[in-house]
């Protein structure tokens, strides 16, 4: 009965899963990045990953429980020299899987597993990556920036036509105060020309 087992025993005896995973485990600590099948894959990275978390602590200790994982000397000082350093700051989460498609042969679903520090080209995506600017809105997107800049460029518009028409009015103000003005200079005329007239009759008489 296998109850409460919950792993993959990946149709191998205990003996040979044990030996395939630890193999596997030394393959990627010296290569960074293998071709397996997602159920192994799947089950190294529940092996690899406390090794790789145990190397973050260099003593005598952590070196012996490593090795007795791995039995492999190249492979344990690869790990503690090189990729315990270039952990040192990850809480976890070493490696990756990328899905690669099904194998000819049965059919079986492919992927490789790497070790996620040693992926040049998604780090130098991540480097390149644009910093978001600061938005006035939480969650908000390409598509509400766009429109908060298409309200302030209307907001602009509105102003400016408001300017316009104010400067209008005012000039038709001033064009209307100057016609008033000679409206009245031109009836202070007629009014002396009347008066002028008049007196030149009352003289005549």
């Amino acid at each position: 009965m296998r109850h409460k087992k919950k792993f993959n025993h990946l149709g191998r005896t205990a003996a040979h899963r044990k030996a395939m995973l630890k193999n596997m485990a030394t393959s990627l600590i010296m290569h960074k990045r293998i071709r397996t099948t997602v159920a192994k894959a799947k089950e190294l990275r529940k092996f690899v990953e406390p090794i790789i978390n145990r190397s973050k602590e260099d003593t005598t200790h952590s070196r012996r429980m490593v090795f007795r994982k791995l039995q492999s000397k190249e492979a344990v000082n690869e790990l503690f020299r090189e990729i315990a350093v270039k952990v040192a700051d990850r809480p976890g989460g070493y490696t990756r899987i990328l899905k690669t498609g099904n194998r000819l042969g049965d059919n079986a679903e492919m992927c490789i597993i790497e070790l996620v520090d040693y992926n040049e080209v998604m780090l130098e995506q991540k480097e390149t990556k644009k910093t978001k600017t600061t938005r006035r809105r939480r969650g908000g997107s390409k598509k509400t920036a766009e429109v908060e800049a298409k309200v302030e460029e209307k907001a602009e518009a509105e102003v400016k036509a408001e300017a316009e028409v104010e400067v209008k009015v005012e000039e038709k103000a001033e064009a209307e105060e100057k016609v008033e003005v000679k409206d009245e200079a031109e009836t202070k005329a007629e009014e002396k020309a009347e008066d002028a007239s008049a007196e030149e009759t009352e003289t005549k008489e």
